[in-house]
């Protein structure tokens, strides 16, 4: 298993190790074979010279490796998002505000990593530049064909597994960063919106965006969102047994894969016998986002806001199963997305009172284990396969986004099988309580 930060940054801060040590396992690995498709560029001298600072050993981030998305910019490096359209635009001329807190945290950032186009699918597949392969952040390279590594915060999701970063910079507009997070055994916390400024980054849905990290442990986790959204986490000494927890059956639990079902229920009796008091809840709710959505959804309405000029000049270089997504928004109109706006403040409310009783929520993240890179790749015979496939790993985590929430991935998968993630979760600003909840329940897990 790979050391989190906080177990690492200890001894570079006593002097026992040095961050610049550190940094060159982190390249390493960066340039290995299972870090192929993960890196569109490299900024190595930066993050060198950032590691052998005076004083960094006593920042938060101890000159430690941290990957960015390629939807954020860094200054000086050109930001495509994943797209051919825009791989010629300028470098950017400053740091957006979440790579300059890390920035200042210091974060020895390493480079841009791939990721799906725009950031409009859940995925993880780049027809232009490749995918990475998903890696099990606890056992290794995945056995047989390689596997998709979840989207649309792919490469960030892979340099965090495969030990290239500590903390992968990423996005969440429906669950990007909790997919490639329950995909290779990692952890990842989208917070609560509004928490972290987007500035800087290109957007998909200015309603849904998030920008927040991909980590190896809950305990990373709020480091880098106390960095991020610049403010502390309050810490609680309540045990397990003192939150009050519920699973929702509506939606959630629905053509689970045999062995996500397994994974989940097994860590369900695990935290029961730990003392957790757990009900069931069906939480109807949930069953009508699907109407909401039926006129398109905010990503579509909003991401086609954005492209319409892009797209009307450069359509032939987008990817086609990204293009008829961002397409979709030209047959909304106002008034369908006005009242999208208000019927999803509504059903807000409603959701809000059915959760009230209760500190958080768990749900598988993802329905199903990761399927081959091979049988989503790009094609008209597989496309009917890619969407299928988009639509289950989207389902769990997009409810939360919809719901203006916060939700954090952890694995809960053991040796042998494939990575799975279980996702705990409740509406806006109760970040600390999923936080805390986290904690325990990874404690719990990594219990032997």
């Amino acid at each position: 298993m790979l050391a989190d930060l906080v177990s690492t940054r200890s001894p570079v801060a006593a002097g026992h190790s040095s961050a610049a040590e550190v940094l060159e396992r982190c390249i390493a690995a960066a340039q290995g074979p299972a870090c192929a498709h993960v890196f569109r560029n490299t900024c190595y001298g930066e993050a060198r010279t950032t590691a052998a600072a005076p004083g960094v050993a006593q920042l938060p981030l101890a000159g430690l490796a941290v990957s960015v998305k390629d939807l954020f910019d860094i200054r000086g490096m050109a930001t495509a998002a994943g797209s051919t359209v825009l791989a010629d635009a300028p470098p950017a001329l400053a740091d957006c505000t979440a790579v300059a807190r890390l920035r200042r945290a210091g974060a020895a950032i390493i480079g841009h990593t791939h990721m799906v186009e725009f950031a409009f699918s859940g995925v993880g597949v780049n027809p232009h530049f490749g995918t990475p392969a998903a890696h099990d952040a606890r056992h290794g390279a995945l056995p047989g064909p390689a596997r998709v590594p979840g989207g649309s915060s792919s490469g960030a999701g892979v340099s965090v597994a495969t030990g290239a970063a500590f903390i992968g910079l990423g996005s969440d507009t429906g669950g990007s960063i909790r997919i490639p997070a329950a995909l290779n055994g990692i952890v990842g916390f989208k917070n609560t919106a509004r928490l972290v400024p987007t500035d800087g980054a290109v957007p998909l849905s200015t309603t849904l965006d998030t920008a927040c990290a991909l980590t190896r442990s809950v305990r990373d986790a709020i480091v880098a969102h106390e960095i991020l959204a610049a403010r502390r986490v309050t810490r609680s000494p309540a045990p397990l047994s003192a939150w009050r927890l519920a699973v929702p059956a509506t939606l959630f639990l629905d053509g689970l894969d045999e062995a996500v079902t397994q994974a989940f229920e097994r860590t369900l009796r695990r935290l029961r016998h730990a003392g957790a008091h757990i009900t069931e809840i069906a939480l109807p709710e949930t069953a009508q986002l699907a109407e909401l959505n039926a006129t398109g959804g905010l990503s579509a309405a909003e991401s086609y806001a954005w492209h319409r000029a892009l797209l009307a000049q450069h359509a032939d270089r987008y990817d086609p199963r990204v293009r008829s997504r961002i397409e979709r928004g030209a047959r909304m109109s106002a008034a369908d997305y006005i009242t999208l706006l208000h019927t999803r403040r509504a059903w807000i409310t409603r959701m809000e009172a059915a959760m009230a009783g209760f500190d958080a929520l768990l749900s598988p993240t993802v329905p199903i284990a990761a399927p081959t890179i091979a049988s989503v790749a790009p094609g008209s015979v597989r496309d009917a396969e890619f969407f299928r496939v988009n639509a289950l790993l989207l389902r769990n985590t997009s409810v939360v986004n919809m719901l203006d929430g916060c939700a954090l991935s952890l694995p809960c998968h053991q040796a042998g099988e494939l990575p799975m993630g279980l996702m705990v979760w409740h509406g806006a600003l109760r970040d600390d309580a999923v936080l805390n909840v986290g904690l325990l329940i990874e404690q719990e897990l990594q219990k032997q």
